[in-house]
């Protein structure tokens, strides 16, 4: 999470120390048994053979879920009762969704803490309307909004009372599907340090405010005007993005976005939930519902298992195999061994950063490799036994090809230490072809409990072997080794943010043979086919500054894998950058915390 910005329109604060180190609340389900089979001792003897019971689909969304009206009394009371739980809980247990009904919503003002999510019950943002705000601020925090992780506003439209909504957040904190009737400033208050975020399917009538915000990536939206830009501002499919002026200022912009599908959304259909499946676009460009009812179809939440804390992982296999979809109420679950999806089209949809502990080190979700399967919404948080993987999209050696119906994983985030000790070789594992990663944070955690070089041993962040793979949003960061590895063909990542494990004690523990340090993002010399735009890589070696990282980017020197708009930083000169990608770009130097850029490679 960087946060030392170096410029501002606003008289952004001077360059001064790195960040000082930080140090569910949810109901148990029982979930129905499933009853064993008996083989009968001879057909004339045997009794009639139970069968599993059916699991039930549909139900309350419990007690995590709070839903509002027009009509409930003490919403705002409900709002900061929430907050003031949630405001500094970075790694507390509780989860929330705060979800509102359509309708007009007057003088509220949501502030959000951790993994709290609000969202609105309409097809359209427009239908759900607040006359207010929905607020990320960095008060706890002493006005450094940079570990402002994992909160959420989907859905909604908002006229701010005071013309601009603030959202000041750092990684895993999504704004989809929002309009803003007003501006958006992405800044906390005071203008103090800022490391986010990304924005989807959304329209903002005004101008937004990045000031303090050192990168930000926007895709398929609406914006009235972009203030300014610090390192790395990436737009694609965006209406009103500034144009293209990589490194001064560091705008990367794209007309449109290759392939993009929006994340799934609960909605209510008259009294009926239901979740929508928005289509698949190409090239897109500007949001999904601007013309009114958005592309896609929708199933009923009868058609989904849902699950409540303390349900096991046998429960949720078993109403996967039965044909029911998986929604994931707010709270922690524990598994005993890997959720399985082999089924095309299923729908794994959490609430509240519903959060999956892999005990025993398994993997805490495997797909099979088939079309559209759909993840979102939800935290992977490694156990304290090693797990080789934590998440894997489509099996070893998948290659079937689901061009025109991908497998999604959007605003799935994996973390490693923090919230107590964890450890996982490999966090994120892409096999099947086509998977569209739609924003992620990988963490491997610099601060929280249980972090330590080989206390929250994580080697390598993500591994995509799948051929045709997109990455819009890819945050990773803090890998003992590489943080990205890209193994298969045709790949592509518009922005990437990262920064290189502080911890590491010296030189030698980050060596890789003859290399200074391992790359933030490798690309491995089989690959002939590979495209990127707008990525970042920042150290910051606080244990041994002495350290230097070779590159911040390697790949094959070949004409059909190439890069647009890359950069590499030193922050206050804690370590230093010898190239950005393979032999090309300059050194970072000194303690000046200036990007060194390459605009094109080759």
């Amino acid at each position: 999470m960087p946060h030392l910005p170096t410029d501002s329109p606003d008289s952004v604060r001077s360059l001064a120390a790195r960040r000082s180190v930080l140090g569910a609340m949810a109901a148990t389900a029982a979930a129905p048994a499933l009853l064993g089979l008996s083989s009968p001792a001879s057909a004339a003897s045997a009794a009639p053979v139970a069968q599993p019971r059916a699991l039930p689909g549909g139900g309350d969304l419990g007690p995590n879920v709070i839903v509002f009206d027009p009509s409930t009394s003490g919403i705002q009371a409900k709002l900061d009762e929430v907050f003031r739980q949630q405001e500094s809980a970075q790694f507390g247990t509780g989860r929330y969704a705060l979800l509102f009904k359509p309708g007009t919503y007057n003088g509220l003002n949501a502030q959000l803490g951790f993994y709290t999510s609000i969202a609105g019950l309409g097809l359209s943002p427009d239908d759900t309307a607040i006359n207010g705000d929905v607020t990320v601020d960095a008060g706890w925090f002493n006005g450094n909004a940079t570990q402002n992780f994992w909160r959420s506003a989907e859905n909604l439209a908002l006229t701010p009372v005071s013309g601009t909504n603030r959202w000041a957040v750092a990684q895993a904190a999504p704004f989809r599907r929002m309009h803003v009737r007003g501006g958006l400033n992405l800044a906390p208050t005071g203008y103090g340090w800022a490391s986010g975020g990304y924005i989807a399917d959304s329209r903002i009538d005004g101008s937004v405010g990045p000031y303090s915000q050192q990168q930000w990536y926007t895709r398929d939206s609406s914006v009235g005007g972009w203030a300014n830009a610090v390192w790395n501002m990436v737009f694609s499919g965006v209406q009103g993005a500034p144009a293209q002026s990589f490194p001064n200022p560091p705008y990367t912009t794209l007309d449109t976005t290759p392939v993009s599908r929006e994340k799934p959304f609960l909605y209510l259909n008259g009294s009926e939930y239901r979740v929508f499946l928005p289509e698949r676009r190409t090239n897109a460009r500007g949001t999904t519902w601007g013309s009114g009812t958005p592309r896609g179809t929708s199933l009923p939440l009868t058609q989904f298992y849902v699950a409540k804390p303390g349900v096991t992982a046998a429960t949720l296999n078993a109403a996967l195999t039965q044909g029911l979809h998986l929604l994931l109420t707010p709270g922690i679950y524990h598994l005993d061994q890997p959720i399985q999806v082999n089924r095309a089209g299923t729908v794994v949809l959490g609430l509240g950063y519903a959060t999956l502990i892999p005990d025993n080190g398994v993997t805490a979700l495997r797909t099979a490799d088939v079309d559209g399967v759909r993840l979102a919404g939800f935290l992977i948080d490694a156990g304290p036994v090693n797990s080789s993987t934590l998440l894997e999209v489509g099996p070893t050696g998948a290659s079937a090809s689901h061009s025109a119906n991908p497998t999604t994983v959007q605003d799935v985030f994996i973390r490693i230490g923090g919230a107590g000790a964890g450890k996982a070789t490999t966090s994120m594992v892409i096999n099947s072809r086509d998977t569209i990663i739609d924003h992620t944070w990988v963490w491997r955690a610099d601060h929280g409990t249980g972090v330590g070089w080989e206390t929250n041993r994580a080697d390598y962040g993500i591994r995509v072997n799948g051929d045709d793979v997109l990455a819009t949003g890819l945050f990773v960061e803090h890998f003992n080794k590489y943080d990205v590895q890209w193994y298969g063909q045709r790949g592509r990542t518009i922005f990437f943010q990262n920064e290189k494990a502080y911890d590491a004690p010296n030189q030698a523990a980050i060596q890789n043979g003859s290399v200074k340090g391992y790359a933030a993002y490798k690309v491995a010399d089989s690959v002939t086919t590979h495209e990127g735009w707008g990525l970042g890589s920042y150290c910051y070696y606080n244990v041994d500054p002495t350290i230097v990282q070779h590159n911040g980017f390697a790949a094959p020197n070949t004409p059909g894998v190439k890069f647009h708009d890359l950069l590499v930083v030193s922050l206050g000169g804690q370590g230093q950058y010898e190239h950005v990608v393979n032999e090309t770009g300059a050194p970072t130097s000194g303690t000046s915390t200036v990007p060194s850029t390459v605009v094109s490679y080759p």
